[in-house]
């Protein structure tokens, strides 16, 4: 029972870097491309509500994931796994801390509302590179589930049975 919890709550991690690296990965192919494109007069219903709805998600998902990870050190602290939470947990802190310390109030600067154009632009290109940064810390996490979940699979941990004496004579 406790190897199939286990087991969920893993899978859980996987999922929940998963949408990060997925929402990352949307951000910079699709909504990057068209920042020059965003005006004073536009920017606004682009950009504030769909950053507000994802800041009010992604806060109780990472909670989540920092459970998570946590529980996984616990249980992995005497296996070969151990990094893998390490990772989560270290890219959890510096992703959060940058969130919380330099994006949030350029998040803050477009939710009041911009109006000059040139400052619009400087607000958005620091923000775009910000969360470059940000993509490249979900990444990691996820590289590191991905890994775990792969580990699994490897001949090292699943040797091949042994051949019969009976087909070892052929």
């Amino acid at each position: 029972m406790k190897k199939k919890a286990l087991l969920a709550l893993y899978s859980l991690l996987f999922l929940c870097t998963s949408m990060y690296v997925g929402t990352g990965g949307s951000m910079v192919l699709f909504s990057f491309p068209i920042a020059p494109q965003l005006t004073v007069a536009n920017y606004y219903w682009v950009f504030v509500p769909e950053v507000d709805a994802a800041t009010r998600f992604f806060t109780v998902m990472t909670t989540v994931m920092i459970v998570a990870a946590l529980i996984m050190l616990a249980a992995e602290w005497r296996t070969r796994f151990r990094w893998v939470p390490i990772v989560i947990l270290a890219s959890i802190t510096v992703a959060t801390a940058l969130t919380i310390t330099v994006i949030f109030p350029l998040n803050h600067a477009m939710s009041a509302g911009i109006t000059d154009p040139v400052e619009l632009h400087m607000v958005l290109a620091s923000w775009m590179r910000l969360n470059r940064w940000r993509v490249f810390l979900w990444l990691m996490q996820w590289l590191a589930m991905m890994w775990y979940f792969a580990a699994q699979w490897t001949p090292a941990d699943h040797p091949a049975p042994r051949a019969s004496s009976a087909h070892s004579s052929s």
